[in-house]
């Protein structure tokens, strides 16, 4: 099971072609409820986000797809999917912190707000490109209780930010002979640019006290 997802992982590029052949323009549906599914359930940040796109965007730049319904249902997928993740947040986080425990402490709950209060448009946008952080960046701003008026707005531009730059990358440079015949290795390359932020930032914070 786990070498059948690694191979589905590291190949996306012909698992897809193989599919959009099989399923016909149902694939459509099934791109839009996986990219859903990554940035508006919390329990699922491990599917192939960044990966699923820039394999989207190199299939389109040969006829497989077409590029401008992709950009627009993926964009769509993306911003309802942390709008539900937001929401989910919102609704349970009063309610999860509404006893005091060592787990849930409402002085976190506070903390959050005022975060997402300050840094929250930024943090928005920039966790859409950081695998995993965007599956919970958006349920932690519900829990924070950020506006959602400004939450939706930096949803909508980190979202089709993020769609777009995927597929864009895909049709630019997914075909480069290149990068077709090294695809694994360029799928592993785009996680590590996308986590590289994070390792970053504790990196910096190493050695700084508690």
């Amino acid at each position: 099971m786990l070498q059948q997802a690694l191979d589905l992982f590291l190949h996306l590029d012909r698992h897809l072609a193989a599919m959009v052949a099989e399923y016909g323009r149902t694939i459509y549906a099934v791109l839009f409820a996986i990219i859903f599914l990554e940035t508006g359930v919390v329990v699922t940040p491990i599917l192939p986000g960044d990966s699923l796109l820039f394999a989207c965007g190199a299939l389109s730049a040969t006829g497989g797809l077409d590029p401008w319904l992709l950009l627009i249902l993926l964009s769509v997928a993306a911003v309802a999917g942390d709008s539900v993740n937001y929401t989910v947040g919102r609704f349970i986080g009063p309610r999860a912190f509404a006893t005091e425990s060592r787990l849930l402490n409402r002085k976190h709950l506070l903390e959050a707000h005022a975060f997402y209060e300050r840094h929250g448009g930024k943090t928005i946008v920039i966790a859409r490109f950081v695998p995993i952080i965007r599956t919970f960046a958006p349920f932690v701003a519900g829990i924070g209780t950020m506006a959602y008026p400004r939450f939706f707005a930096y949803n909508v531009i980190g979202g089709v930010s993020w769609v777009l730059a995927g597929l864009g990358a895909g049709y630019a440079f997914g075909n480069v002979p290149a990068v077709r015949e090294h695809f694994s290795l360029v799928v592993l390359g785009i996680v590590a640019v996308s986590v590289l932020p994070i390792v970053l930032a504790a990196w910096k914070r190493r050695g700084q006290p508690a």
